[in-house]
């Protein structure tokens, strides 16, 4: 077997001695070439040549979500086509790891190389649904370019949560549980619409659901992790299926504080639900639209102000070690 290892220097859980570790157990085991990425997009450009190569069998990830989507996105530069391009494992390096976890893996990096290595060793992989993103046509972001995501979306609140903890990481703070509840509490008491949301939902066959403040888009669960905390947003999600999404009309202090107290104690069976809780299922096309610009994040990674984003869950796009 020949195989691409993508490695992020940055990853805020390994070490180039970690690092070292990792790429000589690989080694072991198959051809492997090993790239260290050097700027950001790095890893999308090796994913699409290895994907575009008649000789790349496998694409390692080593890193966070946000190498994991990447690579992905490199992968998948041309559509999908999972009989054909190249399969995807991934050692989980970030501070999180929603995709790597969500897969079933170690959040440990060396023990999900071990368990990487068992699993081609077995030939255990599986094909895993994504989710897609893009300019909504029609609208001024119309012209924005498609890409795609591996756990979840976010458009208003959460994405401006998101957007805060970037800019504290890049003051050089670091990526903890903590600098994720502090810039919570900053955008709930900042946040203007929380009381009267922006966006609109639609989708081919059903009404608008309207004056939504927050709207969380789940390919898979849980929707994220607090710790060793598993956070279901939308239970039902699942790499089997399209896509689902929670929203809610309402931020006052009653209802974050009902929602955050069901999230934090949320189950594979159960997450937020409530008069101003909205949650739909699999969920293929839907598009949705807001008012004003509002921030917006895929796989925990901010990418500005939008208006509008359509969404596309599609079945079956990639083999995935597991």
């Amino acid at each position: 077997m020949r195989a691409l290892l993508v490695a992020n220097p940055a990853a805020t859980t390994t070490s180039a001695r970690t690092r070292d570790v990792l790429t000589h157990a690989l080694a072991s085991e198959m051809k492997l070439e090993s790239i260290t990425t050097e700027y950001r997009g790095h890893a999308r450009d090796l994913g699409r040549q290895a994907a575009e190569s008649d000789d790349i069998d496998l694409v390692v990830a080593l890193g966070g979500d946000g190498t994991v989507n990447e690579v992905v996105n490199g992968l998948l530069h041309n559509g999908p086509d999972p009989d054909s391009l190249p399969r995807l494992a991934v050692v989980p390096g970030g501070s999180t790891n929603v995709f790597a976890r969500a897969l079933g893996l170690p959040n440990d990096a060396v023990e999900a190389t071990g368990a990487l290595l068992d699993a081609l060793r077995e030939r255990r992989e599986r094909t895993v649904g994504l989710g897609l993103a893009e300019g909504a046509p029609g609208t001024e972001d119309e012209s924005v370019p498609a890409r795609w995501f591996t756990f979840c979306a976010g458009f208003g609140f959460d994405a401006g949560v998101v957007g805060r903890v970037e800019q504290q990481r890049e003051r050089g703070k670091r990526s903890t549980h903590a600098l994720y509840v502090r810039q919570l509490l900053r955008q709930y008491f900042e946040e203007p619409n929380r009381r009267h949301g922006t966006v609109t939902l639609e989708r081919p066959g059903a009404d608008p659901v309207t004056d939504l403040v927050l709207s969380i888009v789940c390919n898979t669960s849980p929707w994220t992790y607090l710790g060793n905390r598993p956070l279901y947003a939308s239970p039902e999600a699942s790499f089997d299926t399209a896509l689902d999404v929670l929203a809610l009309d309402r931020l006052s202090t009653p209802s974050v504080a009902r929602y955050a107290t069901q999230l934090l104690t949320s189950t594979p069976e159960r997450g937020p639900h409530g008069k101003h809780a909205v949650s739909l299922h699999d969920l293929t096309d839907f598009t949705l639209h807001s008012k004003v610009p509002l921030p917006f994040q895929m796989d925990g990674d901010h990418l500005g102000l939008r208006t509008s984003v359509r969404f596309t869950g599609v079945r079956r796009a990639l083999r995935v070690i597991v």
